[in-house]
């Protein structure tokens, strides 16, 4: 007994669970069973029993449809498609009481079925664009391994105090975004960057929620409040993007509502007219003019926009692409002209050592080395990238009397010799030797743009250093890709100076170069490029181009995962540092305009061929239903083709 009262509360927990979960199927499959009874009753001649059933099946499967439309008539003052499609369905049952063709009354329930399996199949098929959203929400822990004096203690991730110091074990989601104080890992960002391949990480850099650690034990101190982690930020853009409507479907929804008057005015005169002047007689005409009302509602119309959009949203975010509304992803589809900031953009926005030159009888290897050592002791950019040059240090050497000299360089003595790293003026000068040699190749690698640094040993130059911002290895690739999906003009914007940022241009085919500019300046630029080309987004690390991201039509921030200017200013937020995100992004953009397009036609066009079919008297009521309805569901399903990558 008491195995039978566990089994049978087991068996209740789950139909208690697809009850709440899914309440249009339940109406849908509740209202078909009353329907079928409601049919057999009457074709057996219960009459009453007939009527009871089918009565019972218009307000289970009506009852959402009506409650909705006469909310919409009372607080807006608007007809909507479900208040059309419930008055066709009574009309169809007044019509058959009025007859006693009691079959009417069936073409009613099957119109209400029909619209009601409609209903629920929109429904499942939306949930798939949600569900990439709620994958989102499930990155984030509920709890924080917490260490308090030495001890570990679990506590809810919402209870997180600035200061914080938590333990990540190996394998365990990151719970809230932090430092590191201790231990060094691979983290996969996937759901942050939308890419698989592990990021290296140690004591320092920042780690953030909702992406998995690897093989290493991370002590992270928490800087800043678990709402304000970056998968949270992330997931309300997404939920506001899921909310809020385009333009496009703004000016379908005002459309449909004065359609929806226009329908109604018509359905009224194509009841009325015919019998006064052609002769008709009423009752066929009012069972015309309730097909009329069914089959020009804009159901599929309606449909044709928003879903594509929400599976762009969904399959961007999916990608490390965070559209912040369908707004940004319609306008992404209008693209003609394409701004980059150049650094952190075109370029990796890091100095790297790009060439050593080396005096007569002097290594590479040695000029790096000796220039390293004294670099190690330096904090200058340029100083960074030399030290990262040499694969590994010589802790051997001995350094003393190590002197910044602003602006110049670096002095001190390694192993008892002086040493002299820095511009070339400040080497030969103070080391009083002659640089010729060595002149022409500098001179070639500082009209390439290239910061030159000048190494000298005890009035002996070791060699040069050649050191600059590289362009990023796939930028080449990425302008021609973007010219072949039909962008006009690719332009570079750069505060550098303008040779070099036009040697970079070169390399990479960009159109245009606006060099040695100021935040103003950009945004001008762009003012000037949307003159011509009207659509233009422009591209930045989501800071200092706040203003342009601004201005621009669509403005793109990207490779700053945690920015939160990049968050607020930017669009689109590109949460990857890659630069092919972008052309996925307008691809995204392209294909959501073209099914758009193809939903619209086809909305359009299948209302046209149901309207000539009940003008001519070739269909039923319940085979205009299939025609509407089947057609909302085919172009719902359209647009959930933008889910596939």
């Amino acid at each position: 007994m008491k195995l039978t009262t566990v089994m049978a509360h087991s068996f209740a927990i789950p139909r208690l669970k697809t009850l709440t979960e899914h309440p249009d199927a339940v109406a849908a499959i509740a209202c078909g069973v009353l329907l079928f009874c409601g049919w057999l009753s009457l074709y057996w001649g219960w009459l009453g029993l007939g009527l009871l059933l089918l009565c019972a099946a218009y307000v289970i499967g009506g009852y959402e449809s009506a409650r909705e439309g006469l909310t919409t008539l009372w607080k807006e003052r608007e007809l909507d498609v479900d208040l059309l499609m419930i008055v066709a369905a009574l009309g169809a049952a007044g019509l058959g009481l009025w007859r006693r063709e009691y079959y009417l009354i069936v073409d009613g329930a099957v119109l209400i079925l029909i619209f009601a399996i409609s209903g629920a199949l929109e429904g499942y098929a939306m949930q798939r664009t949600e569900r990439d959203i709620r994958s989102l929400m499930s990155l984030s822990a509920d709890t924080a391994r917490v260490l308090l004096h030495g001890q570990e203690q679990m506590i809810a991730v919402a209870k997180l105090q600035v200061g914080d110091r938590i333990l990540v074990k190996p394998g365990e989601l990151i719970p809230t975004d932090g430092i590191i104080v201790e231990g060094y890992t691979t983290l996969n960002e996937a759901a942050i960057t939308g890419e698989s391949l592990p990021v290296e990480k140690t004591v320092g850099d920042e780690v953030f929620a909702g992406t998995l650690n690897g093989y290493g034990a991370l002590q992270l101190r928490v800087h800043q409040p678990p709402e304000s982690s970056l998968i949270q930020r992330v997931i309300q853009l997404v939920k506001q993007a899921q909310t809020e409507a385009p333009p496009s479907q703004l000016f379908i929804e005002r459309f449909e509502r004065g359609y929806a008057r226009v329908i109604v005015v018509c359905g009224i005169l194509l009841a009325i007219l015919p019998p006064l002047i052609w002769g008709w007689n009423w009752e066929t005409t009012i069972y015309r003019a309730l097909i009329f009302l069914v089959v020009a509602s804009p159901c599929a119309l309606m449909a044709a926009i928003m879903p594509t959009l929400l599976s762009g949203i969904a399959n961007g975010a999916r990608q490390g692409i965070l559209f912040k509304s369908g707004a940004q992803l319609e306008m992404m589809g209008k693209v003609k002209a394409i701004a980059f900031d150049k650094t952190g953009t075109l370029t990796t926005g890091k100095l790297q050592v790009v060439e050593v030159i080396p005096a007569d009888g002097v290594s590479e290897s040695e000029v790096l080395q000796v220039a390293a050592a004294l670099e190690a002791y330096s904090e200058h950019p340029i100083g960074e990238a030399i030290v990262k040059a040499m694969k590994r240090g010589n802790d051997t050497q001995k350094i003393e009397n190590v002197r910044s000299h602003p602006g110049l360089g670096i002095s001190g003595e390694v192993n008892n010799q002086e040493v002299l790293v820095g511009k070339a003026t400040f080497v030969c000068e103070q080391s009083s030797v002659s640089r010729t040699d060595l002149e022409e190749s500098s001179q070639q690698l500082e009209a390439q743009g290239k910061t030159v640094v000048w190494v000298a040993r005890e009035n002996q130059v070791l060699g040069i250093i050649a050191v600059a911002d590289t362009v990023r290895s796939q930028a080449f690739q990425i302008v021609a890709h973007l010219k072949h999906l039909g962008v006009q003009q690719v332009v570079m914007l750069t505060g550098d100076n303008e040779r070099t940022a036009r040697n970079i241009a070169q390399d990479i085919g960009v159109d245009r170069v606006y060099a040695g500019l100021l935040p103003e300046d950009k945004v001008n630029a762009i003012r000037d490029l949307q003159k011509q080309y009207q659509t233009v987004a422009m591209v930045g690390d989501g800071i200092n181009d706040a203003p342009a991201l601004a201005q621009a039509s669509v403005g793109i921030a990207m490779g700053v995962a945690g920015s939160d200017v990049a968050l607020e200013t930017a669009d689109i937020v590109l949460m990857a540092d890659r630069l092919d995100k972008l052309v996925a992004a307008i691809k995204l953009g392209r294909r959501s305009q073209s099914i758009v397009k193809q939903n619209i036609v086809f909305a359009l066009g299948f209302i046209i061929l149901l309207l000539i079919a009940n003008f001519a008297g070739n269909i039923t009521l319940p085979l205009g239903v299939i025609g509407h309805e089947g057609s909302t569901v085919i172009v719902t399903l359209s647009g959930l083709r933008l889910l596939r990558n």
